[in-house]
């Protein structure tokens, strides 16, 4: 019961932070906007809170002395993969501070970066905070009131992490992983609720030509590429006789 709450935990934590990630990105491009910057707000609050409860839950299994190796082993495992997600969060966290610095929207000082990138981020916020539909309630402040809290936030998970480091000792180098790398990549289960919700991952067999019509284009390729290198060659006869003569 313990382990299938633990990964449960970790497993909405990891979604929070990927999708946390994916609206950093947005940051200071033609998509940046007040809201996007509440959204920021409001993900990496969520993931804060997730994050101390993942590290309360699986603290007090790892300083129990009575489970088993298999579990201790299981629960180290998860450890590992929960100080990832911890250290990804926080340079995302960095990153959205000193992007937010450059592009300051209520006072802009320079042009926003046009990455390619369209649409509303609503979508992937909405995932994240696991609701229908988001509400915006931010001062137009936001921007600029929010980057101090930002820099507390920092500050915060930084203690945490090494607060994290100290109660728990688990090297990373001797947990075994329970798959082989990559083995998600070859996975046939689909991205389902756990995805980001705009970033897809397909990979399609490239389709055979009906009727054979490939295998009959890809046969005239070598006769019209002799054709044409005959006929630069009756070119170049035709201009060296002509130079040859007018000389």
């Amino acid at each position: 019961m313990g382990k299938d709450e633990c990964k449960t935990m970790l497993d909405a934590l990891n979604k929070v932070t990927a999708c946390y990630r994916h609206l950093v990105i947005a940051l200071g491009s033609t998509s940046d906007s007040q809201n996007l910057r509440e959204e920021l707000k409001r993900t990496r609050k969520k993931a804060q809170e997730l994050a101390v409860a993942n590290r309360t839950k699986l603290t007090s299994l790892l300083k129990d002395k009575t489970i088993s190796k298999e579990d201790r082993a299981e629960y180290e495992r998860l450890w590992v993969l929960f100080s990832s997600s911890m250290d990804l969060l926080e340079v995302d966290m960095k990153r959205s501070l000193e992007i937010g610095q450059d592009f300051p929207l209520k006072v802009p000082t320079r042009h926003l970066i046009q990455t390619g990138m369209t649409g509303s981020t609503t979508t992937v916020a909405a995932r994240a905070m696991s609701v229908q539909n988001m509400k915006y309630e931010a001062d137009s402040n936001i921007d600029t009131a929010d980057l101090r809290d930002l820099q507390t936030e920092i500050t915060q998970v930084t203690q945490m992490v090494e607060e994290m480091e100290m109660k728990v000792q688990v090297a990373p180098w001797a947990v075994e992983a329970k798959q082989e790398a990559g083995a998600e990549l070859k996975s046939n289960m689909s991205v389902g609720n756990s995805s980001v919700g705009v970033i897809s991952i397909c990979e399609e067999e490239p389709k055979e030509e009906e009727g054979g019509g490939g295998s009959g284009g890809s046969s005239l390729a070598p006769v019209c590429a002799v054709f044409v290198f005959l006929v630069i060659i009756m070119v170049a006869g035709v201009l060296g006789y002509l130079v040859i003569n007018m000389s």
